[in-house]
């Protein structure tokens, strides 16, 4: 995936937008936006919405999922993962209870509930705004639980988790690429 950027003032609103195109074999089969809003001084939301569609011969595939993070005073207080595909709808909520987060994530081949005491305070959202720094790991909101975070080299990080590796490339502190290998 390749993107660009942009940035709006609204008042008191900052708005970033990111845009992706998703790539298979080179040929483009959809989109990925990522959105985060300031509101107010104290809270941000963030979306991830991913589209696309691969048709080959007989092999079609349908994803479509969004992610909405808020964020208060750097912690998350709630994501909600919306997915539809062709093996049908699926949904993950992590929310803070005051003092601790309920999670349940039920996706395509992955059922998971926990209970997090831990504030949550880096996404997998959130690299497509910064670079992960010295984080050692990102909070995966489809799956409700995390990746690992590793720098590979000044501009490059891999994110890991149960048996799956994404790169993230980023230029001027701004991410570019992800590639992700087939599963």
């Amino acid at each position: 995936m390749a993107g660009n950027g942009a940035r709006a003032n609204q008042g008191r609103t900052t708005t970033q937008t990111r845009r992706y195109a998703v790539e298979v074999a080179g040929i483009r089969v959809g989109t990925m936006t990522a959105t985060r809003q300031q509101v107010g001084s104290s809270e941000v939301v963030s979306t991830l919405v991913s589209d696309v569609q691969v048709n080959f011969l007989v092999y079609h595939l349908l994803i479509y999922y969004q992610v909405t993070n808020r964020f208060r005073n750097g912690q998350l207080l709630l994501s909600t993962v919306e997915a539809h595909t062709n093996q049908g709808n699926f949904a993950s909520r992590t929310e803070w209870k005051g003092d601790h987060y309920d999670i349940v994530a039920e996706q395509y081949k992955h059922h998971y509930r926990a209970t997090e005491t831990q504030p949550i305070t880096y996404t997998v959202t959130d690299q497509f705004f910064e670079e992960p720094g010295n984080r050692s790991r990102a909070f995966a909101e489809y799956f409700g639980d995390y990746f690992s975070l590793s720098r590979s080299s000044p501009t490059t990080y891999r994110s890991r988790r149960d048996g799956r590796e994404d790169e993230y490339q980023y230029a001027n502190g701004q991410l570019i690429t992800i590639i992700k290998p087939p599963p």
